[in-house]
């Protein structure tokens, strides 16, 4: 016998039903935005704060593989939105506390930096809301398997 495919009735009602599209398109459009302007910034402002920008980038970069991975069905795309949103939380609480305590260590803001005070903080409470939302879905999956629905 095989094993069941990662796609189906089940993983299609996951990650990116409800509340998860929104998230979906919440990630896609600060994927966007970091990444377009951490890269002006690095081609036009290099040499003021590498650091910062490229930073930005990296962001950019987390919050598109958060999008893909909450937008695709099955078991690896939820680990990559897992690790990705997670990754963001530990950025957005380490940047932004580092930005804060030590505002030497950025000579510009970055999107993280002040837990994402310039993005009306944003870049706080969206990580919460996704690794909430991927456990939430990941708890209802469980259930489902466990009562054979």
């Amino acid at each position: 016998m095989s094993e069941a495919p990662e796609t189906g009735p089940v993983a299609d009602r996951t990650l990116r039903t409800g509340p998860g599209r929104v998230l979906v398109a919440v990630y896609a459009v600060f994927a966007l935005a970091a990444t377009a302007r951490g890269s002006y910034q690095l081609v036009t402002r290099f040499e003021e704060a590498p650091a910062a920008y490229g930073l930005s980038v990296l962001a950019g970069v987390v919050y598109l593989v958060a999008a893909v991975g909450l937008a695709r069905a099955g078991r690896t795309s939820r680990v990559v939105a897992l690790v990705s949103v997670s990754v963001e939380m530990a950025g957005v609480l380490v940047v932004g506390a580092l930005s804060v305590f030590a505002s030497g260590v950025f000579p510009d803001d970055t999107v993280w930096s002040g837990f994402g005070s310039g993005y009306l903080f944003i870049p706080l409470v969206l990580p919460a809301l996704g690794l909430w939302w991927i456990l939430h879905v990941h708890r209802l999956d469980r259930e489902a398997q466990a009562t054979g629905a």
